[in-house]
């Protein structure tokens, strides 16, 4: 593939929050939200995570559109002026291409990848939004990633962003009284909780971009795409993670507009992002690794002696062992010394995880000519994975 990521931004809004400090951005929790913040704290690992909150007013500070068009204005691209995309007098183009992914849109339409474009003031260019939870940032740099090796575009920018905390904060619980989740009750186990509460302790904000081009740059690290793999297994599990919907007893979603049918959508939590735990934990493991990497290690000749650095993203630290004995039961072994993930610092983004994490390793300046990345990054929300592999160039 002739496609290559030759710059990795990220941005993260505001100051880092440490635990101690949720309640200044979030609102002071419940006495039952604290013991369930208790809980996943001490099994999630992150430390310390980013809101687009402004903790003295509590208002939000950045739309997500603003988030993902601040990743891309960090990029180094030639030619871009604020107000433009393409520069039709002469000389250098900016962005041909603007591919964006996000399970958190500032609205329902016009698509993310609009308003990101119109938040930058790009000028005329293809624009490309994704749907979907964590996968989409990897599926907004695939599309890059083909128009770029196509030849349809000279150059394609992609992001992943998240405004998360526009569902987690205290006022919107209080108000969606069906923060319970539709199964009720405290499940038991560190990975169970409420449907809805899980997740308000695991998600934060951020945003990455990257600019893709059909040669290297020879400015620092280049790297190459040499395949993106996505497989969704949705044909055989229902919805694990979902918003603006009501999951029914035999695991069918009853859409947003079909419950504003029923009564307001506050009075049954219709709006909150939920997580069925239990299915999580379940499956989560074996769709990632059990049932799509063997196949992707077939079709690419891919051996685990050849990974020299493994960047999984998953939204807590209690998936790291079963991850890692996954990988060994289907024979193929990453010594843990070779993984790279900053979930303790950074938190989980979602659609940015990966966009961030790389671009961490990368301004690391670990990075050697021929080392090849294996990145991973799973979504539960009707369960799908991404597999990239990257070469340093």
């Amino acid at each position: 593939m002739n496609a290559y990521i030759n710059a990795v931004s990220a941005f993260l809004p505001g100051l880092p929050v440490e635990n101690q400090d949720l309640d200044r951005y979030l609102g002071t929790a419940s006495a039952v939200s604290a013991k369930t913040r208790r809980i996943i704290l001490a099994t999630n690992g992150i430390r310390s995570r980013y809101y687009a909150i402004d903790p003295a007013s509590g208002r939000t500070s950045y739309s997500n559109a603003r988030l993902a068009a601040e990743a891309v204005r960090r990029l180094p691209l030639k030619g871009l002026r604020p107000d433009c995309g393409q520069n039709h007098q002469g000389g250098e183009a900016g962005i041909d291409c603007l591919c964006c992914g996000t399970s958190t849109p500032d609205q329902l339409l016009p698509g993310h990848g609009s308003m990101v474009q119109g938040e930058l003031g790009l000028g005329p260019c293809e624009v490309m939004s994704a749907a979907g939870v964590c996968l989409t940032g990897v599926t907004a740099l695939n599309y890059a990633a083909m128009s770029v090796a196509l030849g349809q575009h000279r150059q394609a920018v992609a992001s992943g962003s998240e405004l998360a905390s526009t569902f987690l904060r205290q006022d919107f619980f209080e108000r969606m009284s069906g923060r319970a989740g539709e199964q009720g009750g405290q499940e038991q186990g560190p990975a169970f909780s409420f449907a809805a509460e899980f997740l308000r302790w695991m998600l934060s904000d951020g945003a990455g971009a990257v600019l893709v081009e059909a040669t290297p740059r020879g400015e620092g690290p280049s790297l190459r795409i040499d395949w993106i793999e996505s497989i969704s297994h949705a044909h055989r599990l229902e919805a694990c993670m979902y918003a603006g919907g009501v999951k029914q007893a035999d695991g069918s979603l009853l859409g947003w507009r079909e419950c504003l049918a029923g009564g307001g959508l506050e009075h049954q939590g219709v709006m909150t992002i939920k997580q069925d735990a239990r299915l999580l934990n379940r499956e989560i493991i074996d769709v990632t690794v059990g049932r799509s990497l063997p196949q992707v290690t077939a079709k690419h000749g891919l051996r685990p002696e050849q990974v020299d650095w493994f960047l999984p993203h998953y939204s807590s630290e209690y998936f790291r062992a079963p991850l890692l004995a996954q990988l060994e039961a289907i024979g193929f072994p990453i010594p843990e010394e070779r993984w790279f993930t900053n979930l303790g610092t950074k938190g989980n983004t979602g659609s940015a995880s990966f966009y961030i994490i790389l671009e961490e390793l990368v301004s690391s300046g670990r990075l050697q000519p021929g080392d090849r990345i294996l990145a991973m990054v799973p979504e539960s929300g009707r369960f799908s994975v991404g597999w990239l592999g990257l070469e340093v160039v």
